[in-house]
């Protein structure tokens, strides 16, 4: 089971991965930063570096809005780039799925009334579900620093949701997936609803290795918790809530050396879809399922 969990969490993390690389045509590199993200704190916050000193605020947004702020997300639509959610989901670009309001971004996976087509470049399916990832593709990246997202999942115990924090490399530098690595913050399974997981993967990762098991977390679905990963050259640190539940340090399949391929700039991304594998849709799976997110925030 432990084997399973891990290789489906993988899968469910590379549907969801595809999804945003190639939301719109853009730059291949960071866009510049405004002025008011480049102050020294995030949130009041400067937190120490594992190695001494304090990080510097890069990237932040506290969804103050009355909307997504475009300038700092891509809203991933299959419609746009073809690629299907987990769970046979429509990645759409619409309110029900994707909002902002009295501070936070609400982010929806659902079960329409009727079924649909969902079109997209490559072809179309019919589905009943659609499904919301936002990301800073083209907008920004970051290679190394402290990634932070104050976030609650889906309340419900019942197996077939899907909440998943993450980064993914802006530029397919070292290949497709997983060659050029992906950084799953916080995932999270409504099937297995105590833990929440976090994971690294590149090409010659131990399966049984780059996943974290023991972070469980109180309330996932029902309290606010803070989720970060602070990223260096030779490791990964993952903290809940500002305890350590789990870290990693990679030695990828030759020809490439550590620190590759985590040494390439990955941007953020948000995604709500219904779940897959174990933890597959069932006929008692709520029809809809909302992850709330309070604010992310970028330090290097």
């Amino acid at each position: 089971m432990l084997r399973l969990r891990l290789l489906c969490a993988v899968g469910a993390a590379t549907a969801a991965v595809a999804a945003l690389a190639p939301v719109t045509a853009g730059p291949t590199s960071a866009a510049p930063v405004s002025a008011a993200a480049t102050t020294a704190t995030c949130g009041g916050e400067r937190p120490m570096k594992p190695g001494g000193g304090r990080y510097k605020c890069t990237f932040e947004d506290n969804f103050n809005g009355s909307e997504l702020d475009r300038s700092k997300w891509v809203v991933q639509e299959t419609a746009v780039t073809g690629i299907s959610a987990l769970g046979k989901g429509c990645y759409v670009d619409d309110p029900d799925n994707i909002k902002v309001a009295a501070g936070q971004l609400f982010l929806t996976a659902r079960k329409e009334d009727a079924v649909f087509t969902c079109k997209g470049p490559f072809g179309s399916y019919n589905t009943e579900r659609t499904a919301a990832t936002v990301g800073t593709y083209g907008l920004f990246t970051q290679t190394y620093g402290r990634f932070e997202f104050r976030a609650k999942m889906p309340n419900t115990a019942i197996q077939g949701i899907h909440s998943a924090l993450w980064l993914y490399p802006q530029k397919h530098t070292y290949g497709g997936w997983p060659n050029s690595g992906e950084i799953d913050v916080a995932e999270w399974f409504s099937g297995a609803p105590k833990n929440v997981y976090p994971s690294v993967h590149y090409a010659g990762e131990n399966v049984l290795l780059s996943t974290g098991y023991n972070c469980p977390v109180a309330g996932a679905g029902t309290q606010f918790h803070r989720y970060a990963v602070e990223w260096t050259p030779t490791s990964m640190r993952f903290l809940y809530d500002n305890r350590v539940c789990f870290t990693h340090r990679w030695t990828p399949s030759a020809p490439l050396t550590p620190p590759q391929p985590f040494d390439q700039p990955f941007y953020v991304v948000l995604t709500q879809v219904f779940g897959g594998s174990w933890n597959s849709i069932t006929p008692q799976t709520p029809t809809t399922a909302t992850m709330a997110v309070d604010w992310v925030r970028v330090w290097q």
